[in-house]
């Protein structure tokens, strides 16, 4: 390695990626293109970067697998900063298993990262934690190490741990500090705003108030009845039932949450469930089999009881009933709370850490950027969608993960 190829990488090493492309810029060999194109993606121009990258692994081709496995990475890292999360993860892991052959530890952690932050980007959580238990922090650099943690953050937010992520995010500080890397120090810094500010609504007793997101953790381990509108779930009892495939069920038990402790009107079920504002009979029968649906989805959780009126939810003896409810009041809530990250994203990403189809997102976004709350870059695949991060406004209980049924 020349000297300027090493004063380069030092220098994207340490967060300078001008003064790297100084050193590489007019030069076209293998390391030189790998280097420009890491520059130019920390520069936010990922286009260009993922091809020069592809050509450097061109360059390398066969004879040199390291160098070629490390393009691989430097690609993958492009990817999640693009959020092109449907990037093939085959040759991620081919490229790790690569390089921890060689011997180079470094770089074989820092593959098994930006799977793992991918994983949590989809709320795949469990995979994403049984990558990190295989890596051994305390060996890796001061920036790894800051990755490392904040990942385990990200995990923990994601499973309402507040207490978790701030340990990791404590942890995550003192290691960006120690890397002295301005641009990791700012995303541990954003992380931790995230954790601070308002997560959550809490309707009880005709009063809202905001929590955040270690009064919310607090409430789930409560021995209320929490109607958890953040992730379309029912807690109690240190149980959890999740009504997330299942919307008109989650409405019904929303609706009967608010009303408690008195009933909800069978008019106004009838009108939330089957938006219709001329109810006949059929409507009523229909409304009769979903809450026998919603009694035995419940189960120990709570019973429901039939009044005069409607229906009334009927928590356990000595226990009242709470309704958690998103920061942000939208139908589109989860492609914001995914754009609210600052980042450019893809539909086809979106949907895949929402969960939906693609074309539900398309029309989610495109209802967004109507109402200038969301705008568009780019033509065809190279599209991706922005829109300013919402002040005081937390996206962690709006990116639903798994929970298990009671």
């Amino acid at each position: 390695m020349d000297g300027l190829i090493r004063a380069a990488a030092q220098a994207l090493a340490s967060g300078d990626p001008l003064g790297a492309l100084g050193r590489v810029a007019l030069r076209e060999d293998a390391p030189a293109l790998a280097l420009r194109g890491i520059a130019l993606a920390q520069l936010g121009d990922v286009e260009r970067a993922r091809v020069l990258v592809r050509r450097a692994a061109r360059a390398f081709g066969a004879r040199n697998p390291v160098a070629r496995a490390r393009c691989v990475v430097a690609e993958a890292e492009i990817a999640l900063a693009a959020r092109d999360l449907g990037w093939p993860t085959a040759p991620l892991d081919a490229a790790r298993a690569t390089l921890a052959r060689h011997g180079d530890a470094r770089n074989a952690a820092y593959a098994a990262y930006l799977a793992g932050r991918r994983l949590v980007l989809i709320g795949r959580l469990e995979q994403a934690e049984q990558i990190l238990a295989q890596l051994d922090p305390a060996s890796f650099p001061a920036a790894l190490r800051a990755i490392h943690e904040l990942t385990l953050a990200g995990i923990a937010l994601r499973r309402v741990q507040a207490g978790a992520a701030r340990n990791a995010l404590a942890r995550a500080a003192r290691a960006a500090a120690q890397a002295g890397i301005p641009a990791l120090q700012a995303e541990v810094r954003q992380a931790h705003d995230q954790l601070e500010a308002p997560a959550a609504h809490l309707d009880m007793d005709g009063q809202r108030r905001e929590l955040r997101l270690a009064q919310v953790e607090a409430l789930l381990a409560s021995d209320l009845l929490v109607i958890d509108a953040c992730r379309y779930a029912v807690h109690g009892a240190g149980a959890a039932v999740s009504l997330a495939s299942r919307p008109l069920l989650f409405t019904l038990a929303q609706a009967l949450g608010q009303a408690w402790p008195g009933d909800a009107p069978r008019a106004a079920l009838i009108a939330l469930a089957f938006r219709t504002r001329h109810p006949d009979e059929t409507h009523r029968a229909r409304l009769r089999v979903e809450i026998g649906r919603l009694r035995a989805a419940l189960g120990p959780l709570a019973g429901i009881r039939a009044t005069r009126q409607g229906f009334a939810l009927v928590p356990p003896p000595d226990r009242a009933v709470a309704v958690l409810a998103p920061p942000v009041r939208d139908r589109h809530a989860a492609v914001l709370a995914l754009l609210a990250d600052g980042q450019a994203w893809s539909s086809s990403a979106l949907a895949l850490a929402t969960g939906a189809c693609q074309r539900q997102v398309q029309r989610a976004l495109e209802a967004l950027a109507a109402s200038g709350r969301a705008q568009s870059f780019g033509q065809g695949r190279a599209r991706r969608w922005i829109t300013p991060p919402l002040p005081g406004f937390t996206t962690t209980l709006l990116l639903p993960v798994p929970l298990p049924n009671a």
